[in-house]
């Protein structure tokens, strides 16, 4: 259940909402997570909440989630100008912090391994990550492959610092929350060589963001994950692993599944003590689903090398 309530201040401050899930919720995991990976003038998470700078349409404005857990819920403020957006604001935080989520549903389901089980068990509460907007997830997908979650939030900060819109506060705003990630448009006609990143990569960004333009459907949840994924590896440069990755944090789906990631197979050789490669790891996880992207928290949330280490598939 969503409620909503407009503030009793200024509309142009926006609108506060109380956002609920069913428990238990594992905030202390998402906030590490968010943490980890927050871009400096973009985003910025406190001990019980988390802020960002948003676009919806051609208005901008600042999101803040406050952790209530006596009510089973987050306090979402939004300075948004206009109503009208409220909608799609709660729906896309609802997302951002997977709280739609059935525990109930997933540990039944995790019942049935008993490896996954054990992981569940240890971590009743956890949910995936999801994002607030689908391209800007793609973006931070391609620059996390081959470096650090370091590394690639750094690489974010340096996109934003090269492409991001600057925001002017408003009287009572954080200064910290001074650009908005760029849109598809921005980035597809973009100087990125001052990223410092391979060129072959930057090409990546470039036709990630140029695809993104022209195809409205890119990030379209429809269709099998098969096709999903194949609809993603046709723009040049998106393999398997960042093709899943996205499938999984920014379309939502259940059964997404990037088994070649270093921190699932770090989790995946908890059960034996042996690695396993990522082939036999997709063959283990044919038990999963179909909701491997559930397994897949839960073996990020295991990896007991964190942080992690400079290898394909860590830095988003």
């Amino acid at each position: 259940m969503v409620t909503g309530r407009r503030t009793a201040s200024d509309p142009a401050a926006g609108l506060t909402s109380v956002l609920r899930y069913a428990p238990p919720y594992d905030w202390q995991a998402m906030r590490t997570w968010l943490t980890m990976r927050a871009i400096d003038g973009v985003e910025a998470v406190s001990t019980d909440g988390y802020r960002r700078t948003v676009r919806v349409d051609d208005r901008v404005g600042v999101i803040e989630v406050r952790h209530l857990p006596a009510m089973q819920a987050f306090e979402l403020s939004c300075t948004l100008p206009g109503a009208a957006a409220a909608p799609d604001v709660r729906a896309r935080v609802r997302q951002l912090l997977d709280l739609d989520r059935d525990p109930e549903a997933m540990h039944t389901h995790a019942g049935n391994d008993v490896f996954l089980h054990a992981l569940a068990r240890a971590r009743p509460g956890l949910r995936v990550p999801g994002t607030w907007d689908t391209f800007e997830l793609a973006v931070r997908a391609v620059l996390g492959q081959q470096v650090t979650v370091r590394a690639a939030r750094g690489l974010g900060a340096r996109v934003v610092q090269i492409c991001g819109v600057v925001r002017a506060p408003g009287p009572d705003d954080d200064p910290a929350m001074s650009r908005v990630f760029p849109p598809a448009s921005v980035i597809a006609r973009a100087d990125l060589s001052a990223l410092g990143m391979p060129a072959a990569r930057q090409a990546t960004l470039t036709a990630l963001a140029q695809a993104a333009c022209d195809d409205p459907g890119l990030f379209s949840a429809t269709g099998t994950l098969d096709q999903v994924i194949a609809r993603l590896r046709a723009v040049k440069g998106i393999g398997e692993w960042t093709a899943h990755y996205i499938a999984l944090r920014a379309l939502r789906l259940p059964d997404a599944f990037p088994s070649s990631d270093i921190g699932l197979l770090r989790g995946a050789a908890l059960e034996t003590g042996v690695r396993p490669t990522p082939a036999a790891l997709l063959a283990r996880a044919e038990r999963w689903r179909p909701f491997r992207a559930y397994a897949a928290q839960q073996l990020w949330a295991a990896d007991p090398a964190l942080p992690r280490s400079s290898t394909p598939g860590t830095g988003a």
